[in-house]
């Protein structure tokens, strides 16, 4: 498929990775700075909120919010809800997306752009290209035991990490010629191995937390929760673990399809050292995202030149 000036359709499949993902800002804005804005936009989890906001024209309001992000103001954004199905209610979250998106049906959309999310109960894979984007987003990032599912159309829907986590085949399926994907976990499991004959240890016993949250004032039950979702220094939390999990299972199903159906183009930023809960590390995402897409540029454009009709 080529676009109106002859050059072949551009696909840019991003992935999940939680705080990682504002990595994508920095290689959106690395693309339209060359010329080479995607015609087609594929997006999982964090990356299908990244790509919203670029076919919305939103990317600098989202770099903006990302940029502006602390600690404190991270932990404002948890309403937690611990009778749910999951951890936080997301409604402010939520709140904050419709102040942006409110006004937009994906259909209705410039470019072509599709949120991936996972079927509860049936495990089916979602592409969600028509309706209210954010419910879209909403249901594609509903990380399981974090963010309560999201249902659309009778269906419960959850995180498409779990099933996509780099949709190169959505893009495929659009008709994208050239395919870019970007892998937010490239160096973080890249490494992976077999430990053999690891000797095992007896954890010693923490001290019960639940008491300290009964009868407790609510410094002391806010300060449990803190370490309930980000952890101590000398153990992770119970939503570090459940995240860790997901992106394990992600890393995994991801070189399966990767290795399946790969891109033309793959971006990697170099974001291992940053934490799934980092979001507060915004600018050094953007950069290092930047960065990887600068690299590649060049491969694009030669990619570009040979598919040009």
């Amino acid at each position: 498929m080529m676009v109106s000036n002859g050059r072949p359709t551009i696909g840019i499949a991003l992935g999940g990775g939680a705080a990682r993902g504002w990595a994508h800002i920095g290689v959106l804005k690395s693309l339209i700075a060359a010329g080479l804005e995607p015609d087609i936009v594929a997006g999982t989890s964090i990356g299908a909120v990244a790509g919203a906001c670029f076919v919305t024209n939103r990317l600098n309001a989202l770099e903006e919010f990302a940029c502006g992000l602390t600690r404190r103001r991270i932990f404002g954004f948890l309403d937690v809800n611990f009778a749910g199905s999951g951890l936080i209610t997301g409604q402010r979250l939520s709140a904050r997306l419709e102040q942006h998106l409110q006004q937009f049906q994906i259909e209705r959309l410039e470019r072509r752009f599709v949120a991936v999310a996972t079927e509860l109960g049936t495990g089916h894979e979602v592409w969600l290209n028509k309706g209210s984007l954010v419910n879209a987003l909403q249901a594609s990032f509903a990380l399981p035991g974090i963010f309560r599912p999201v249902q659309i159309n009778g269906r419960w829907l959850i995180d498409g990490a779990l099933v996509n986590p780099i949709p190169v085949s959505v893009c495929r399926a659009l008709g994208a010629r050239i395919v870019i994907a970007v892998n937010l976990s490239n160096d973080v499991f890249s490494k992976g191995a077999v430990i053999h004959d690891q000797e095992a240890y007896a954890e010693p016993a923490a001290p019960s937390e639940g008491a300290e949250l009964l009868g407790s004032n609510g410094r002391a039950a806010v300060h449990l929760l803190h370490r309930q979702i980000f952890g101590r220094s000398d153990a992770p939390g119970m939503s570090a673990v459940m995240m860790d999990a997901i992106n394990i299972t992600q890393d995994r199903i991801a070189r399966s399809r990767l290795a399946g159906d790969p891109p033309d183009i793959l971006i990697a930023p170099k974001t291992g050292s940053i934490g799934l809960f980092d979001f507060h590390r915004a600018r050094e995402a953007i950069e290092l995202g930047a960065r990887a897409a600068e690299k590649q540029i060049d491969e694009i454009k030669i990619a570009v030149r040979a598919l040009a009709a």
